[in-house]
C-alpha cells in the first residue's frame, strides 16, 4: 500500500474518531442558564421530599428536607430547558444541639422547564429512575456516555449539611448524628 493511501485513512481515521467524540463527549453547561432554572429545581426536590421522610414523623426534631443539584446537561429549545442533573437530597433534623440526618435520596433526574410570566422558571416534568430492575436501562436512555460516567461520582452532603446548621442555629461544627 502506497503511503498516499496510509495517510488518506489515517486522515479519515482521525475525522471519524473526532466526529464521534464531539457527538458523546458531555457538552459544557452555561452556568448562567443554570442559576436561572437552579432555584425551581431544588424548590421542586423538596417540595416532592415533603412527608417522605422518618424525621418528619417525630415532631419534636423539627426536620426539613434540604436538596442540591448539580447539572450533568442542558439544551434549550423552543423556550424549553431539558435538564439533565444529579441530585441529592437530605432530610436533616435537630436534637441536643446536634444535627440528625433522618433520610435522604441521591438520584439522577431529567426535568423539563420554562420560563414563567414573572422571568424566572417552572418546572413543566420530572423523570428519574425506578428502583432496581430498570436503573441502568432507564440512566442509558436519558444521558450520553460519558455524563452516565459522571453519575457515579458522589454529591457532597456538606452544603446540605451547612446550609441545615445555620437552618437550625447551629454551631458550624455541631456533630451530625443518624436520627
Amino acid at each position: 500500500m502506497s503511503v498516499v493511501r496510509w495517510g488518506v485513512g489515517l486522515g479519515a481515521t482521525a475525522v471519524l474518531v473526532a466526529t464521534g467524540a464531539w457527538v458523546v463527549w458531555p457538552q459544557d453547561v452555561d452556568s448562567d442558564l443554570w442559576q436561572k432554572i437552579r432555584p425551581a429545581i431544588e424548590a421542586r426536590l423538596v417540595a416532592e421530599s415533603h412527608g417522605t421522610g422518618y424525621g418528619e414523623t417525630v415532631p419534636e426534631l423539627d426536620a426539613r428536607w434540604f436538596c442540591h443539584a448539580e447539572a450533568l446537561e442542558l439544551d434549550e429549545r423552543d423556550g424549553v430547558v431539558r435538564a439533565g442533573v444529579d441530585t441529592l437530597c437530605m432530610e436533616y433534623g435537630v436534637q441536643a444541639d446536634a444535627l440528625v440526618e433522618c433520610s435522604g435520596a441521591h438520584v439522577p433526574q431529567v426535568l423539563r422547564l420554562e420560563r414563567d410570566a414573572d422571568g424566572g422558571y417552572r418546572v413543566l416534568s420530572r423523570e428519574e429512575p425506578p428502583d432496581g430492575a430498570g436503573y441502568a436501562e432507564w440512566t442509558h436512555s436519558h444521558f450520553g456516555h460519558f455524563t452516565r460516567a459522571e453519575l457515579d461520582d458522589t454529591l457532597s452532603a456538606t452544603p446540605l449539611e451547612a446550609a441545615a446548621r445555620t437552618h437550625f442555629g447551629l454551631a458550624a461544627d455541631a456533630p451530625v448524628r443518624d436520627c
